[in-house]
């Protein structure tokens, strides 16, 4: 983590529909190489915000920076710089390894010989070269987590965002999938992630809680823990979430 590189700035963020604030003054920074949790409950916001940051909706007022580039003017150049995971995988079924990997890499702006290469090195590390030209599928949930994931940052995003990605998988595979995480990361990668799994928001290296569209917490988990005198992550979120 590189506490003198910021990756995504926001200064008193604000979005609403109408009457209804979705997020309400939210101010925050995330450093280069770092994994920050982005938690909440549903509808606290967070879907709003995450949109906003990767360029895909305009704020109400504030000022966001992401990657370096102002949320206002230069959308198109925060989605060249940005990775993205879904909660649902954004892969196809119907195509195969192979496919879906030219696919995302051509839509990241790759060239082909940049997609080739970039392809072979990701499948060896993957151990999947016996699933190249199968459908993605017939594969199963653990392995098209790691590779959606993989997909995600094969262009070498500044930045990944991921959204709820181990929802569904057993314990074993949530743990390797970290463990891709905090290789992005040390490859100098932000990972800016949503979870559900409060033992999963411990290995982040900080985190910021939302409740009704505010942040009401931020800081490293172990601080967060001392400052609300709780066991753990989970009690920490349960006694913000109630009030």
């Amino acid at each position: 983590m590189d506490t003198n590189t910021i990756a995504i700035k926001a200064v008193d963020l604000n979005k609403k529909f109408g009457s209804f604030s979705a997020n309400k003054d939210l101010n925050f920074e995330v450093f280069k190489g770092e994994i920050f949790g982005f938690l909440g409950a549903n509808g606290a916001g967070k879907t709003t915000a995450i949109k906003i940051i990767c360029g895909l909706s305009k704020p109400t007022s504030g000022d966001i920076t992401v990657a370096g580039f102002d949320v206002y003017a230069e959308t198109e150049k925060i989605k060249k710089n940005i990775g993205y995971m879904s909660q649902k995988f954004s892969l196809y079924d119907d195509l195969t390894v192979w496919e879906n990997i030219r696919f995302y890499a051509g839509i990241y702006g790759m060239s082909k010989k940049e997609i080739k290469e970039e392809a072979d090195k990701l499948i060896d590390k993957l151990g999947l070269e016996h699933a190249r030209n199968k459908l993605i599928g017939s594969l199963p949930l653990g392995w098209k987590q790691k590779l959606a994931f993989s997909i995600a940052i094969i262009h070498k995003p500044a930045i990944v965002f991921l959204d709820e990605p181990t929802g569904g998988v057993d314990p074993i595979t949530r743990l390797q999938f970290w463990e891709m995480i905090y290789a992005a990361a040390n490859d100098g990668i932000t990972v800016f992630v949503t979870t559900h799994y409060m033992d999963e928001a411990e290995y982040c290296d900080r985190l910021s809680i939302m409740v009704a569209g505010e942040i009401k917490a931020i800081g490293k988990p172990l601080g967060l823990i001392n400052e609300y005198k709780a066991k753990d992550m989970d009690e920490v979120f349960v006694k913000l979430a109630r009030g």
